[in-house]
């Protein structure tokens, strides 16, 4: 246990009212979070951050704030330390989005899957009518500079470290060359509120209904980039009818909206299809880094999932011909 967590619990007085202090499993961060069991049933949830901290500048703090005005749910600051970098939130429990489909009846399944679309579609509309210089999400963007970082990141920490391909300047500069395509049509887009990382493993099921949590890192960005994390996400596969349901369901709750782009559906598809792909490169260049530079080997196992939705992205689209041939140069599974 990290000795922050007496020395916390006692400023907070707390100590006397501990049952027990359980570990939970961290994301990709830094943080560590332990979760307090208190003597009269109560519980809360301790995030151990690597140094100190200023709440009052902190991003998950103001963006917190941002999300219950929209209002989406999230959890709340309980108390906190600058001094040994603690936050005490709520405890959500243990049972992500992800974690329960299996025991979900069908049903139950489809009712989340709409409620998470239905939050994207508030998030967007609430948050073009709340942009101030108070919330950080609204100075941030998914820029052509962010985009092409994010490709770049798939080269070197997948394409390179994790699978051991070998480019030279000539093949490097053939992928920059392709990227550059995508991000600027990406970056050229209306940009609205997003999560930045809206999937399932995200998304807490608490008394009977959804909370989001790890949105720290919300941006500006395309409307289709919180729908393409949730519907081609890494941890979970949804059927294709389920898919385009959701799609269709997004579309009517968006439609006549000023948060709406004015395509047809096709267009809405082929747009959320690219977005897919960025998105989905993004995150097999997180596995790589995870995997080879932190030797976390524990998202290895949706690397195929998440190569297999780079595959069906690629294969409608001419103009990813070329892009499809460099990538089946270094990864079998996209041949």
């Amino acid at each position: 246990m990290d000795p922050r967590i007496d020395t916390y619990l006692a400023r907070q007085g707390l100590a006397a009212k501990v049952q027990a202090v359980v570990p939970l499993t961290g994301d990709a961060s830094d943080r560590k979070y332990f979760r307090v069991l208190l003597k009269n049933g109560g519980s809360c949830v301790l995030a151990l951050h690597a140094g100190p901290i200023d709440v009052n500048t902190m991003p998950f703090v103001s963006v917190a704030r941002l999300m219950r005005a929209i209002p989406l749910p999230v959890p709340s600051v309980l108390h906190h330390s600058n001094e040994l970098g603690v936050l005490g939130l709520d405890d959500l429990g243990d049972v992500t989005l992800q974690a329960h489909l299996g025991a979900a009846s069908p049903g139950e399944h489809a009712a989340l899957y709409r409620q998470a679309v239905a939050f994207i579609a508030m998030m967007q509309q609430r948050g073009a009518a709340l942009a101030g210089d108070e919330y950080p999400p609204y100075g941030l963007a998914f820029d052509v500079e962010k985009l092409t970082w994010e490709l770049e990141f798939f080269v070197k920490h997948y394409l390179i470290a994790c699978r051991g391909a070998s480019l030279d300047e000539a093949a490097r500069d053939a992928f920059r060359d392709e990227w550059s395509g995508i991000v600027e049509e990406l970056a050229g887009e209306p940009r609205v509120l997003c999560h930045r990382d809206y999937h399932s493993r995200n998304l807490m099921l608490h008394s009977q209904s959804l909370f989001i949590i790890d949105f720290q890192d919300a941006r500006m960005g395309p409307d289709t980039y919180d729908l393409a994390s949730l519907l081609r996400d890494s941890y979970v596969d949804l059927p294709a009818f389920q898919v385009d349901g959701l799609i269709a369901y997004f579309r009517e709750l968006t439609r006549g909206t000023k948060a709406a782009r004015a395509d047809d559906d096709a267009e809405f598809r082929r747009r959320f299809d690219l977005m897919a792909l960025q998105r989905n490169l993004k995150a097999l260049g997180t596995f790589g880094y995870q995997t080879t530079a932190r030797g976390n080997t524990v998202y290895m196992q949706y690397i195929p999932r998440t190569l297999s939705y780079v595959k069906a992205n690629l294969a409608p689209y001419r103009r990813f011909d070329r892009l499809r041939e460099l990538l089946a140069g270094t990864v079998a599974e996209l041949r």
